[in-house]
Formats: structure tokens, sequence, C-alpha cells
């Protein structure tokens, strides 16, 4: 895993690095997407490899993302020839509490566990809002109502906190007492929610409007964990302040709303209302929640700039690509890794043809790990076994 190891100009040579022309093109970290459903929702979209939802229960604080994940995915490629070095797999939001999110490195691999982004945390997917009471209420079940949503939550909570106590209760233990006691139980689904009261494992919360974001908060602070993000936050714009004083990232689509009656009121200037918050204190991200988002952040982000600047906010081009950049790299944990180009960080970059808020702007070539992972102009790409075994049987056919 090589590191950057120097940044600027007329830096010393030696015989053992590759020089690379980059004369007149853009250099950028690489992307990070914080919301992603690859691989547990993988192409082709079949119903046999739809992976996202156990949509059981409204709490299954048990599941993790990770052992969805089909590695063969083709979108991983499509989404590293748009920059996308990193990306964070959530389940989906059918559930009050989903299960475990995962960081994974865009990297074509055999297992999940060689994707996996090193030391990063485990994430926690919570969803606000209509889809859970609409999936239980629609079978008859709790939750069917927003009140049923928060009553769920604290619900959970409660017995976390409970389970936790039993936990330290023996972990306090001398080890002679411990061998006279019974550890607690493992409880996979609670063992979750314990990391979360823990500060080990970091909230991610599925939440459109302002007053339900508002609620989630309140709750964070009765049971004493932390909101990492919330995710859509279609309505986000409206509590800006409150984000920004609670610390909490809002990840967002550049233009993407009204397509049901909790995503309607949204604004164009929504991204940069949130990061200008209390004197530039605020933290947005451009996310995608699409396999063909993810494949031009760049252009979601410029988006957002260029409303911003409508508005009338004086915003930066360096400032916007944190939106893909640092910012959801802190949201994911591993902003001491990746996320910019610093010294003693990863190699992770992308050369641009051009200034990656162009529309017209490509990718040109992206390392990983100062490790060369595309090459547009050799063709150098990866390829799932799963795109070979496609490609191969057609080439057959049309030589026979």
């Amino acid at each position: 895993m090589e590191k950057l190891s120097a940044i600027g100009k007329d830096l010393p040579g030696a015989d053992e690095l590759t020089i690379v022309d980059a004369t007149g093109k853009w250099i950028t970290p690489g992307i990070i997407d914080i919301h992603s459903h690859m691989g547990v929702y993988p192409a082709p979209s079949v119903k046999t490899s739809s992976d996202g939802n156990e949509a059981t229960s409204p709490v299954t604080a048990e599941v993790w993302a990770e052992h969805s994940i089909w590695t063969q995915d083709p979108q991983f490629a499509l989404a590293l020839k748009g920059g996308v070095t990193t990306f964070h797999v959530l389940p989906g939001s059918a559930n009050l509490i989903g299960g475990r999110g995962v960081t994974a490195k865009n990297l074509q691999r055999n297992t999940i566990n060689s994707m996996k982004f090193p030391d990063a945390p485990h994430s926690l997917k919570m969803a606000c809002g209509e889809n859970p009471k609409r999936v239980y209420g629609n079978r008859g079940q709790t939750p069917s109502t927003r009140m049923g949503n928060i009553a769920g939550y604290r619900k959970s909570w409660i017995k976390a906190e409970g389970y936790l106590s039993k936990l330290d209760e023996y972990e306090a233990k001398s080890d002679e007492a411990k061998e006279l006691s019974y550890k607690p139980t493992r409880d996979l689904e609670l063992e979750t929610l314990a990391g979360v009261l823990r500060g080990d494992i970091l909230v991610h919360n599925h939440c459109y409007r302002a007053d339900e974001m508002a609620m989630m908060i309140d709750v964070a602070k009765e049971f004493d964990y932390k909101i990492t993000a919330f995710h859509h936050a279609v309505e986000a714009y409206k509590i800006a302040d409150l984000l920004a004083e609670n610390n909490i990232c809002a990840a967002l689509w550049a233009d993407w709303w009204g397509f049901k009656h909790e995503a309607y009121d949204m604004v164009q200037a929504n991204v940069a209302i949130v990061d200008q918050a209390r004197n530039g204190t605020g933290c947005a991200i451009v996310h995608s929640d699409d396999e063909i988002g993810i494949q031009h952040l760049n252009v979601e982000a410029s988006k957002a700039l260029s409303a911003g600047l409508k508005a009338g906010y004086s915003i930066s081009k360096a400032r916007a690509m944190k939106w893909i950049t640092s910012n959801p790299a802190k949201a994911a944990g591993i902003y001491d890794q990746t996320g910019s180009l610093k010294v003693g960080k990863n190699a992770d970059v992308v050369m641009w043809s051009r200034n990656p808020f162009s529309v017209y702007a490509l990718v040109e070539k992206v390392y990983i790990d100062g490790a060369l992972a595309y090459d547009k102009s050799s063709g150098f790409e990866p390829t799932s076994d799963f795109d070979i075994g496609i490609i191969n049987p057609k080439k057959r056919r049309i030589e026979e």
C-alpha cells in the first residue's frame, strides 16, 4: 500500500519512479461515495441477487451488508471509470434499523474481505419516515405511523442499554469473579446496537424531512449516541445550523427530489446551504444511492456548486471537491487515511482530462494505494469473472 510521499513543484526524481505526464490535466483525490448499494443490488438487476433489504422485521441490526455483497458486480468497474476509489455499502431502508454498512476499496477481488477498507469502522443504517411505516404498515404490523417509528427506535435502544450494562458489569469483574459467573449470552442484534452506544459503529440515517431529522437528533441525545450523517436529507437546508451545531453531515443529491411526498420540499441550493452553515462549518456530501449516479459524482457536485453560486454563496472548486472526497471520508471514519492529497495518506488519485466540474471531463487514470487501477488511454481496466463469462461465449459464437 503506497502512501503519498511528497507534493509540490520540482520534486527530485529517482530511477525507480514512473513519470506520468499530466500536462494540462487536473489531479484530485479519489472520489468516495458514502451511500452505495453496489454489490447488494448488483447488475444484472434480478430478484435472485436483490440482497439489500432484510425486510422481515423492523429491526435487523444483526445483519451485515458485507455478507450480501457480490464481488463480481460489474458496477464496480463502471464506478471506477468515474473516479470512485472508495465506496460505502449500506443495507436498504425498509427497516427502522437495517443493519451494518461496510466501506470498501474499489478493487476487483474475489472476496469482500480483500476489498474492505483497512480499519474502517462499520456503520449502522437507520431509516425514518415513509419507508419503514409503509413496509410494515402494509402488512398490518408495526410501525404503521411515524410515532410508531420513534417508539420502535426507543424500544431498541432501551434493550441495547440493558445489554451493554450487563456486558460492562461482567467486564468490570475480577478474573476470579468471572470464573464464578456467566458472561452475557451473545446477541447479534444487541451487539451491533451496543457498538453504537460505545462509539465504535457510526450511525448513518436515511431521513428526508427536517422535523424528523430533528427528532432523530433528540432520540440520539436521549440514548447518548451520535448520528454521523443524515442521508438524502432533502429538507436539510431548513435545519442546516442544527446539523452543523451537532457535527452531523448531510449526504445529499444535487437535484433529485419530488418522487414522493416526503421528498417534495427541496431547493437546488440544499448542498451549498448545508456547506455554508454556521460560518462554513457545515458538512455537506454529494452521494449517489444509484448505480448510474455513482459514475458521474463529479457532475453531480458541479450541479450543486452551480446552484450554490447562483444563490449568492462564494464557494471555490476546491471546497466543492470536498463534497465528494474529504467529507465522505470523514463520514466513513477514514479521513486519516484518504479523502485528500496529503503526504502520508493513501495514494488514491484521479487524473482528469480537464476541470472535473465540466460535463466534458473524463477520467484518464485512477490510482488506488499508488497502483494503477484504470488507464483510459491503454484500455487497462478491471474485468470481473462474470463479465469475462459473458463476453467469451459471444466471441466464440461469432468466430464459429
